[in-house]
């Protein structure tokens, strides 16, 4: 970001709200969201880095903040994005319920390799899914390692085939090892690509066949849609998520998958049904897909989810950091 157009930490922090959503299950390992939202001349912006990431990496995410407030997004190519329901490592019991927010989705991403569970309880819960949807894709969250992923992906895929695995180990020469071996299930790359100094360096060590971008940790529209102009001309597809991101923070996701050429995979972006509150009436999905938005928070809504004054703080001096760190390396 050209540091003549990144606003003063007052002028970022003038208007600033704190947010703490309510979650209806837990995930991610947490039951509420906290992220930071953002006020400026061409809308509304979120900054949410997660509390465990550093100010170099949480930079990214206010950089992607202050696209939105204070640049706007790109113009669109297309106003219906189709969105892919998302299930969490729940039981197969609350699957129907789980799948019922995401109104006619025809692709599902199920959560597997969760801390404290076993391969059984994952292949259960897709066994389940299978029932209910005909495309499915799991996420590993980096989770597995080779060998765990090449025997559960086996397992997985025994019943039939899987849209793609996503992250199902940690590391680059991991994922190019578990692709190697399992020639016929395509890997997509989340983690080896949100959070790489180099985000084309799994695809260039023939690690992963589909790339999953997010806005904010990428630094905002422009620059995923400039990586995945990059992706194309190796081959790889992309698909657009959220970082359990508040329906602002959707709005931008909403906006990226709008603005590819060319979108051949259902997004992530359906994910707003997670929160039991948000700051704003939640974007609704029909036929499977959700209508590109212009999002402003609800004074009422707003107020009541607003943080306590210390975590307030607690973000207010994140963003006085992370504003520094942008300030200091051109982000």
């Amino acid at each position: 970001m050209n540091t003549r157009l990144l606003p003063s930490a007052d002028e970022l922090l003038d208007g600033a709200v704190v947010v703490s959503l309510p979650m209806r299950v837990r995930f991610r390992g947490i039951t509420e969201r906290e992220v930071l939202l953002l006020h400026g001349p061409a809308g509304w912006g979120e900054f949410g880095p997660f509390p465990e990431y550093g100010d170099s990496e949480a930079a990214h995410w206010l950089q992607s903040a202050v696209e939105a407030a204070w640049q706007g997004h790109p113009a669109p190519h297309r106003s219906r994005i189709e969105v892919n329901a998302t299930v969490p490592a729940v039981g197969p019991e609350r699957i129907p319920e789980i799948l019922a927010r995401f109104d006619g989705a025809r692709t599902a991403k199920v959560k597997v390799a969760e801390p404290g569970q076993d391969l059984a309880q994952d292949l259960a819960r897709v066994r389940a899914v299978r029932e209910h949807l005909p495309n499915v894709r799991i996420d590993a969250n980096g989770g597995w390692s080779v060998d765990e992923a090449v025997r559960a992906l086996t397992a997985l895929t025994a019943d039939g085939p899987l849209e793609y695995a996503e992250q199902p180990c940690a590391s680059v020469p991991e994922l190019v090892e578990v692709r190697r071996r399992l020639p016929g299930v395509r890997i997509a790359a989340d983690e080896s690509i949100r959070r790489a100094e180099d985000p084309l360096r799994v695809v260039r060590a023939g690690g992963a066949d589909v790339a999953v971008v997010k806005v904010a940790p990428l630094g905002g529209v422009r620059r995923l849609v400039a990586l995945a102009d990059e992706l194309a001309g190796q081959g790889v597809d992309v698909v657009v998520s959220s970082a359990l991101d508040s329906v602002v923070g959707i709005a931008s996701g909403l906006a990226a998958a709008a603005s590819l050429p060319a979108l051949p995979y259902a997004c992530g972006l359906g994910t707003g049904g997670f929160f039991d509150a948000d700051v704003a009436p939640p974007l609704r999905i029909s036929e499977g897909a959700l209508d590109l938005a212009t999002v402003a928070p609800d004074p009422d809504m707003l107020a009541a989810v607003r943080a306590a004054p210390d975590r307030t703080e607690w973000w207010y001096e994140r963003l006085r950091r992370c504003r520094s760190v942008l300030a200091g390396c051109g982000l």
